[in-house]
């Protein structure tokens, strides 16, 4: 018989994980969020309401897509997910969590019995609805062998690239090079412009040559080159949590990374700026506008 899987955290991205999740796996899928409403918009695709307790009476295998490490941390330990004897065996957390307590949290769980999983997302929102994530997984080989059915339904890029934390490791390091390489768009569009070349034509032609960039074509013409920056897309301050994390992991390594430091910044003006739920390549602003 299939497992019943369990699903927390149906924001911006795991909507659209939990939907393919519950379509193409054949298994019965319990969701919860703290707005029901995001639960209830997906239970014409058969995911059932459900609660962090009544998942941890049924599923085997719950995925987690939070905001961040803190409430990857409540789930597991604070708010009923293991407070009570139950078929639970596996925790993936597709979150972009921090290394270090990512590491102590598995060995915690381990405890209990409990295997922990690292396995965080990339890629767009559009993604995450059709299924084209690129997800980067921390495990043990069987383990893995064992999730990636499941992940397959989320994800078309399904990568094991080490042990317990190696997940978030690449994960880090992608979301790092994408947003330093951001900045550097934000900077020749503000460049370009002060010297009498259009965003437009600049877009249009970095995407001819050697600039030419995944980075460029997600953000590029339609966004900094029209100056539009929406709300609820991948935000400057989710932008920065994700930088910050970095910077430490950076750290606990000895590596110094001035480049993440300096474009970290420039995402902590546009926060202040009131900025922080905009689209992230709004630091566009506070270097055309020197605010």
């Amino acid at each position: 018989m299939k497992p019943t899987l369990g699903f927390i955290g149906l924001g911006a991205m795991g909507a659209g994980m939990c939907r393919n999740l519950a379509t193409k796996s054949g298994c019965e899928v319990l969701a919860t969020d703290l707005d029901m409403n995001n639960v209830c918009a997906l239970s014409s695709f058969g995911v059932i309401a459900s609660s962090v307790s009544e998942i941890a009476l049924r599923a085997e295998i719950v995925f987690l897509s939070l905001p961040s490490i803190n409430e990857v941390e409540q789930v597991c330990l604070e708010q009923g997910l293991l407070a009570q004897p139950g078929p639970l065996k596996t925790i993936v957390d597709m979150s972009t969590s921090d290394l270090e307590r990512t590491r102590k949290l598995a060995a915690r769980l381990k405890e209990q019995g409990v295997q922990l999983i690292d396995a965080p997302v990339a890629r767009s929102r559009a993604a995450a609805q059709s299924g084209t994530l690129l997800i980067t997984v921390g495990a043990e080989q069987d383990q893995f062998d064992g999730l990636k059915p499941y992940l397959d339904c989320m994800g078309s890029d399904v990568v094991l690239c080490g042990p317990t934390g190696a997940g978030q490791v690449v994960k880090s390091m992608n979301n790092m090079v994408l947003i330093n390489t951001v900045h550097a768009l934000a900077n020749a569009f503000a460049i370009s412009e002060k010297a009498g070349v259009s965003k437009d034509q600049l877009a249009y032609v970095l995407g001819l040559g050697s600039a030419a960039s995944f980075g460029l074509k997600l953000t590029g013409a339609d966004y900094l080159a029209k100056d539009v920056f929406p709300e609820k897309m991948f935000s400057a301050s989710y932008a920065l949590k994700d930088l910050n994390l970095a910077l430490a992991l950076s750290a606990s390594v000895r590596v110094d990374d001035d480049l993440t430091a300096v474009t970290a910044k420039k995402l902590k003006k546009a926060v202040d700026a009131g900025y922080g739920d905009n689209y992230y390549p709004v630091m566009y602003k506070v270097i055309a506008n020197a605010v």
